[in-house]
């Protein structure tokens, strides 16, 4: 939806390092665009907070599908080594994840092959039903890890974009931080993209409070790219890259769907993700 002309143009734009103190009082509304901003998070009391994790390419998305087609768990984590470390005491669990867009092989590991990489495409049912997943990822993981002591981590992506969007008009959060993983330590077009969505579905409930110039950013941005997102998203970092690997560039208009899933995705205080209670 369009922002209503009474909202507040005239707020300073809030610093990288630095973040308001809250009240009891007082709701808020942000976007994180990059890992730069990861570290303040950490140091912030996050015991009211929300926060949303965004990892469009593609992890987030690989997480929904996954679920969605069955999946127990999926246990992030950010190495290779710790991969491994799990499947050596649990060897029930799928390995997935992938370098270089690639499904991680038996040659980086040191001789054991990864069952799936990070398509979304690969997590069909018959793979992951009842299956706990062991998923490496960098920046994804990096955001969830940043996010760990919130009250509440939701996992999104266009995929179940609606879903989570319900789950937060349904039980409004004090403070709502919208966290995109980025590319390295860069914002990734994507993500932003995928926030400023959220946004875009949340904004009368948040207009009338303490929306960052942050979250006006991100909406702004979705809605100028709304009709088109594929060529937008066309021109990213990570999309040129996958696009430019034939047997991984249909995951870009994959992962681009709006609300294929019902599914609202809940890490828990154990960094596992989840089906959030209730959701199907």
């Amino acid at each position: 939806m369009d922002f209503p002309t009474s909202f507040e143009r005239n707020r300073a734009f809030p610093s990288f390092s630095s973040r308001p103190i809250l009240t009891s009082l007082m709701r808020s509304l942000e976007v994180l665009f990059s890992p730069i901003e990861f570290a303040a998070l950490e140091r912030d009391d996050l015991s009211a907070a929300t926060c949303v994790v965004f990892d469009i390419l593609r992890a987030t998305s690989t997480m929904a599908a996954a679920l969605k087609h069955g999946a127990r768990a999926i246990l992030p984590v950010a190495t290779i080594p710790e991969a491994l470390a799990i499947r050596a005491q649990r060897s029930d669990v799928l390995l997935a994840g992938e370098r270089e867009g690639m499904r991680i092989l038996a040659e980086l590991t040191g001789g054991v092959a990864f069952d799936l990489g990070n398509s979304p495409r690969e997590f069909r049912r018959e793979i992951v039903a009842g299956k706990t997943i062991v998923m490496t990822t960098t920046n994804g993981t990096r955001a969830l890890r940043a996010a760990a002591q919130a009250h509440t981590v939701l996992v999104a992506s266009f995929l179940n974009l609606q879903a989570t969007a319900d789950r937060l008009m349904e039980h409004t959060p004090p403070q709502l931080i919208l966290i995109c993983a980025g590319t390295q330590e860069q914002p990734a077009y994507e993500d932003v993209l995928c926030a400023g969505a959220l946004c875009d579905l949340l904004w009368t409930e948040w207009c009338a409070h303490d929306a960052s110039d942050s979250a006006l950013i991100a909406c702004k941005l979705f809605q100028l790219e709304r009709h088109d997102l594929l060529a937008a998203v066309s021109e990213s970092r990570n999309c040129r890259r996958l696009l430019s690997i034939p047997a991984l560039k249909d995951d870009v208009a994959f992962c681009l769907q709006r609300d294929l899933f019902s599914t609202v995705l809940e890490m828990d205080k154990e960094g596992a993700v989840l089906h959030s209670a209730g959701s199907t």
